[in-house]
């Protein structure tokens, strides 16, 4: 028998309050009064309870990554700056900010996508086209001559 487990209901409630707050689970295990990783890991494997309240947690946490994907879509205050060009001042594309905008939302949707692939994933639809090849054999029964069984 191994040693007793370290896991109690307020430490499992605030490890998935801050998952389902969006903080990423090696975040949360960096904090001092946080159990490492490989620990919190070992409970998910050993504790229903807890897994299950996880499984919730991490699904709330794809809704909001759903979310924070508008308000970063929507943030366009760092979409232009001034730029000097000898007396002139003029206002351009900051494109740094907005590629690495666009990266913030690609991240957020693949992990969402992940989490919760029937909600936020590729919708693929597979199209048929030619034929199949199948013969179909029509035979007609009669009351005279019905199918063997």
């Amino acid at each position: 028998m191994g040693r007793p487990s370290s896991f109690t209901d307020d430490k499992g409630d605030a490890i998935c309050e801050r998952i389902s707050n969006g903080e990423s689970l090696r975040s949360i295990c960096l904090d001092e009064d946080m159990p490492n990783k490989s620990t919190v890991l070992r409970w998910l494997r050993d504790i229903e309870p807890f897994r299950a309240q996880y499984v919730l947690a991490r699904e709330a946490q794809a809704d909001i990554l759903a979310d924070e994907i508008l308000d970063i879509a929507d943030d366009g205050s760092n979409d232009w700056m001034k730029r000097r060009y000898g007396e002139d001042e003029r206002w351009v594309e900051n494109g740094e900010a907005m590629r690495r905008s666009q990266l913030r939302i690609d991240a957020r949707k693949w992990l969402a996508g992940k989490m919760l692939p029937k909600k936020y994933g590729e919708k693929v639809q597979a199209e048929h086209s030619g034929s199949v090849g199948l013969v179909v054999e029509v035979v007609r029964f009669s009351d005279a001559n019905p199918p063997a069984s």
